[in-house]
């Protein structure tokens, strides 16, 4: 079970503030009980870290109900502008929509393709590229024609932009309820993906 993970992705919180707002997530996460100040890199995949934070006594407050004897991975903490996406192997959005009119702008046209429109996909790339490098990034709307922030656009479920992220390694589902709470830590939205290294 090692090799899954849940990420939790605050997609508000501005690169200046994630660096304090990771460190009073990990403090409360250790005054929980739900990880400690221990670092290890064991069954932990996370390719922005090398190491993260072995869980706590009260992990399992956080997660579904799993085999007894099941202990999880570490956490591992994500701070800096980057792109998320769950599953294997992905690295592209399925489509964007545009906050200005809803307009869905499709990359990957499932299931008669899996691979990005190239053409589609180039000016979204570009634009992350530049937001992550610079802070900055923006992306026109085929539609509406409005020139957005890509930190607008409403991405699909697998895909997220943020500055501060959790991968969970090897834990049992995170709670619906846990989510919830974690996020209101956060006091920011949040995206949640699970998937597979």
């Amino acid at each position: 079970m090692g090799d899954f993970y849940e990420r939790i992705v605050d997609v508000e919180v501005s690169h200046e503030e994630a660096g304090p707002l990771a460190e009073r997530m990990v403090e409360w996460m250790v005054t929980e009980g739900l990880i400690t100040r221990e670092m290890s890199g064991d069954a932990m995949y996370s390719l922005q870290v090398d190491e993260g934070y072995v869980p706590g006594p009260n992990w399992a407050r956080a997660a579904e109900e799993w085999d007894d004897d099941h202990i999880p991975a570490p956490v591992a903490v994500i701070v800096g502008r980057d792109h998320h996406v769950g599953g294997q192997g992905m690295d592209t959005a399925e489509y964007a929509l545009c906050p200005r009119c809803a307009t869905r702008t499709v990359f990957i046209d499932y299931p008669e393709s899996f691979d990005p429109d190239e053409q589609v996909w180039q000016p979204f790339r570009g634009a992350i590229t530049d937001w992550k490098e610079t802070g900055e990034g923006h992306a026109r709307c085929t539609a509406c024609q409005a020139v957005v922030p890509i930190t607008q656009w409403q991405w699909d479920s697998d895909f997220a932009l943020g500055a501060l992220a959790f991968d969970f390694w090897g834990w049992p589902p995170l709670t619906d309820d846990f989510v919830a709470e974690f996020s209101g830590q956060l006091g920011h939205r949040t995206a949640q993906h699970s998937g597979k290294f």
